[in-house]
């Protein structure tokens, strides 16, 4: 994490597993009033139809990764990135970048006594040293990968190699200050994103 700085919003990095429920999290917190930047909406906006990342992405894989209404194809892409580690770090290294740099972009304008900014690789991104907390939303594995399952309709193997691409649970909690079991009900992580919301908003005003 990085040394607090005054003059810099007061960062909380949210990040989690695939189909942790960082979302619904980051929403609870967005009902609070707070500043939530999401990379993965980020992520979306930076491949639109005509952007200068898409064609760096068609020049890299090929036509096969456009749709037909000349949008990226998701997950035509998906399937070549989570069987090739290569391809996989060829695509990020593109985007995380051009990710990063609009993240705090946005992060300079958002305000807020605090902000949270969802960043589903954060275990595996340098983006960790621009936050001051870090918080992980954690389920078991098994869970992870029934919602994955319920949530995208991907078959067993590729669910799984998706799992296996990203920083593991133990990794995960490492670099944790603050975890949310999302493995109850919702109300129970409601409360818990209450619970961290007031000693946000403390910490934030002790800087």
């Amino acid at each position: 994490m990085r040394k607090l700085e005054n003059t810099e919003p007061f960062r909380i990095g949210l990040t989690g597993g695939i189909a942790s429920g960082k979302s619904l999290i980051a929403n609870y917190f967005e009902e609070l009033g707070v500043p939530v930047i999401d990379t993965d909406v980020i992520a979306r906006e930076l491949v639109e139809p005509g952007s200068p990342a898409l064609n760096e992405i068609r020049q890299m894989f090929g036509d096969r990764v456009i749709a037909v209404d000349g949008g990226l194809n998701r997950a035509a892409l998906r399937t070549i990135v989570f069987a090739d580690e290569g391809e996989r770090r060829k695509l990020e290294g593109l985007l995380h970048p051009l990710i990063r740099e609009e993240t705090m972009r946005q992060s300079a304008s958002a305000g807020g006594r605090y902000q949270i900014i969802v960043v589903p690789l954060l275990a595996e991104s340098p983006m960790r040293e621009s936050m001051d907390r870090i918080l992980v939303v954690d389920v078991p594995k098994a869970l992870q990968l029934e919602r994955l399952l319920a949530r995208d309709a991907e078959n067993k193997a590729q669910a799984e190699r998706i799992i296996a691409s990203q920083a593991s649970r133990e990794e995960r909690l490492a670099i944790a200050d603050d975890v949310i079991n999302n493995d109850g009900s919702l109300e129970l992580a409601r409360q818990r994103v209450a619970e961290l919301h007031r000693r946000y908003e403390r910490l934030a005003a002790l800087r």
